[in-house]
This record gives C-alpha cells, sequence and structure tokens, in this order.
C-alpha cells in the first residue's frame, strides 16, 4: 500500500480526534475511525481493510484528562490502588487479561484525601510489572470513561476505576 494512504489516515485521526475530552472520547474515536474507514475505502482498498483501519483508528483516540495536580501518594493510597488493581486484573478471563497485558497500564481510583479536590484520585498500575508505576497519585478534576485510553504524564493507561 502507498505511504500516502497511510499519511491520509493519520491525518484523518488527527483532525477529528485532536480536541478530545473525557467526556467525547468515544464519540470523537468514532468518528475519527468513521473517517479513515471511509477514506480507505475511497482508495479502493476494500471493506475488510478500510474496517480494519477504521477500528484501529478509533481504538487509538485517547481522551485528555485535566490532571489539576499530582500529589506523592501516602501508604494508604498506594495499598489501595495496588488492591484494586489486583482485584480488578483477578476478575478478567485469561483472553481479557493478555489484552489488558499488552497495553501494559491501567488507571486505577485510589482513596480521595483533603488534598484532592477533584472527582478522582488516580493512581497507574502496570499490569506486567504488576505494581503501582511510581509513586504519584493523580488528582483529576473529571474521571474518562472505563475503559478509555488516557495519558498520564509519560504513561498510556487504560481506566478501569475502582
Amino acid at each position: 500500500m502507498k505511504k500516502s494512504l497511510f499519511v491520509s489516515y493519520g491525518i484523518c485521526a488527527v483532525l477529528f480526534s485532536g480536541c478530545v475530552t473525557s467526556e467525547n472520547a468515544g464519540t470523537a474515536g468514532s468518528v475519527a475511525g468513521g473517517v479513515a474507514s471511509s477514506v480507505a475505502s475511497a482508495t479502493g482498498l476494500g471493506w475488510a481493510g478500510s474496517s480494519a483501519i477504521g477500528y484501529g483508528i478509533q481504538g487509538a483516540t485517547i481522551a485528555t484528562v485535566a490532571v489539576l495536580k499530582k500529589y506523592e501518594a501516602s501508604e494508604q493510597q498506594k495499598a489501595i490502588a495496588q488492591a484494586r488493581a489486583e482485584a480488578y486484573m483477578e476478575g478478567l478471563n485469561a483472553a481479557q487479561k493478555q489484552e489488558v497485558k499488552k497495553k501494559r497500564y491501567i488507571a486505577v481510583n485510589t482513596k480521595k484525601d483533603d488534598r484532592i479536590k477533584g472527582e478522582k484520585a488516580v493512581m497507574v498500575f502496570d499490569t506486567k510489572a504488576e505494581k503501582i508505576v511510581g509513586n504519584d497519585v493523580y488528582d483529576v478534576k473529571d474521571a474518562p470513561p472505563k475503559g478509555s485510553t488516557a495519558k498520564f504524564d509519560t504513561v498510556t493507561a487504560t481506566y478501569v476505576g475502582s
């Protein structure tokens, strides 16, 4: 396939997913995926190829998370986040675990304390190392939709909640 087609798909993804927030991540991903699929189909790629590209773009949309502030996590916050992440992983079947581990990181809620002013206190868990990443708790204004992908500093994680 020509390099210019891949560039077109990437441009579609950027144009239609650039203004993603936690509230519209699903819609933006669907629009970006639909447009990329249409462009691919118009270039003669065919149904299977254009659908694959559309779904790939849709899944690549990342929600923007409004992190009000980042704090050093307390021992209690770390323990709660660790326990919630482990419980989440234990609740998955083998195929689901494999998919989650491919993405590597999940974001879980932890206990809010007096410092947290937003809706949620969130920490990131590494599914391969099976431990919390770093020592940071994120004060999140609005939690992203469960199952969406969000960026916390340099780590992209799937938000799973509690």
